[in-house]
Parts: structure tokens; sequence; C-alpha cells
């Protein structure tokens, strides 16, 4: 596909392929250069990365509160613990 480049150095990416990668306005884009060519693609977000291990890990849910009542309990054994030995 060809486009113009305007006077400022601009260049419209055609609407097709803006919908085929998802490029909205305020897009990040990543430009490399390299063999006398230029690619252009949408710059990945940490929204994006983090999509990724979504998908491979699963993360079971955890109680925080069972967590903290846990935690809770082992320091306060640990403490009797500790007293029952000083005696």
């Amino acid at each position: 596909m060809i486009v113009r480049v305007s006077t400022d150095g601009r260049i419209t990416i055609p609407a097709a392929i803006r919908r085929t990668l998802g490029i909205v306005g305020g897009s990040k884009l990543e430009l490399d250069v390299g063999d006398g060519a230029l690619t252009l693609r949408r710059a990945r977000t940490i929204t994006d990365v983090a999509g990724i291990f979504r998908e491979r890990v699963r993360l079971e849910a955890v109680d925080w509160d069972a967590a903290r009542r846990t935690a809770r309990e082992a320091v306060a054994r640990q403490a009797v613990a500790r007293q029952v030995a000083e005696e």
C-alpha cells in the first residue's frame, strides 16, 4: 500500500490497517529502521504484557483475610514458644 508523506513529514495510516492493528487516536507506535525499510507496529503496553502472563498462568483467588489470620496465628505461636523457652 502506498501512502503520501505530507510536507511536514506526516503520513496517514489507512483505516483498514488501523482497525487490523487496533490503532486508535492516542495509540503509541514503535518505529524500527533496518535494511532500507521502516517497520511500524503498535507499541506494547504493560497491560498487553500482563495479558501474556494471564493467558499462561492461572492464578488462584487469594483470601487475604484468611492469609492475615494465618500469619497472625503463626506470630502468636512463635511469641508463646519464646515465652515458654525463656521461663
